[in-house]
């Protein structure tokens, strides 16, 4: 491969990210209703790229699915708490009834988009605009440093048949930068170094969500969920580790609580 080849994708990939930037930015700073309809058209967006994946003959029930989604997502941000599980849980039984293949896939992953989007809602609406730059900052490191250290140095692929990119290089790159974001986090807002910790486990469970979005588009032979951003794929090609981590903190916090001075 040549040099040419191996960073074509670079400046559409970066102009793209750079849009991706400035609207989340944006949603994140204000918070509240914006953010709340960002998250939701997105995790509608996830889910009509799922089920085109499983069943591309069903565009009109991807739509639907799609809206039911993100229709779920807002509903259980603005409702009292107790109603999020059953409203998240029932789009993916809807499902259910309108696939005839593919239905652990569709049911597993619909239910974990909805749930990490929920959590992104949850995380904002509840500690806040420092703790999504922290998660957001943690996710994105992560996969830029993994992007870069895998293209310069190379070396032993991580699962090359079902991840071919990836590489050991790349994966342990994300893990320290990740530390990185975690150790100036807890610096700047004085809190306990076990934060570090939180971050690497955060930075991988955002690229085991990378790898189970990179299994399910080759177990369904497609290379791209669709082709809605240039030099990124589909929203589940970009965000499969935002899932991955949101679900991650979500599950982390509701079984030992809210952070306070140290973790």
């Amino acid at each position: 491969m040549s040099n040419n080849d191996r960073w074509s994708d670079l400046a559409p990939r970066l102009i793209s990210a750079v849009v991706m930037l400035i609207l989340g930015g944006i949603a994140v700073w204000a918070g509240g209703l914006l953010f709340n309809v960002l998250i939701a058209l997105c995790c509608g967006g996830l889910i009509w790229e799922l089920v085109r994946m499983l069943a591309p003959d069903r565009s009109a029930v991807a739509l639907q699915l799609g809206l039911l989604g993100g229709a779920a997502t807002l509903a259980a941000a603005v409702l009292p708490p107790i109603w999020a599980v059953p409203l998240l849980v029932a789009p993916a039984m809807v499902g259910l009834s309108q696939l005839s293949q593919h239905r652990k896939y569709y049911f597993g992953f619909m239910l974990w988009a909805l749930i990490a989007g929920f959590g992104f809602i949850w995380l904002r609406s509840e500690l806040g605009m420092q703790w999504m730059l922290w998660l957001i900052g943690v996710v994105v490191v992560t996969d830029v440093a993994g992007y870069f250290a895998g293209k310069m140095i190379g070396g032993p692929k991580f699962w090359p048949r079902v991840s071919p990119k990836k590489t050991w290089s790349g994966t342990s790159a994300g893990w320290v930068a990740a530390a990185l974001v975690g150790f100036w986090f807890a610096q700047a807002q004085n809190l306990g170094l076990g934060l570090v910790v939180l971050s690497v486990l955060v930075a991988m469970a955002s690229q085991a969500g990378d790898v189970a979005e990179s299994a399910l588009k080759r177990k369904m032979g497609v290379k791209d969920s669709s082709a809605l951003i240039p030099g990124h794929g589909g929203l589940f090609d970009r965000f499969d580790g935002m899932l991955g981590a949101a679900a991650m903190v979500l599950i982390f916090l509701t079984l030992w609580g809210l952070p306070s001075g140290t973790l």
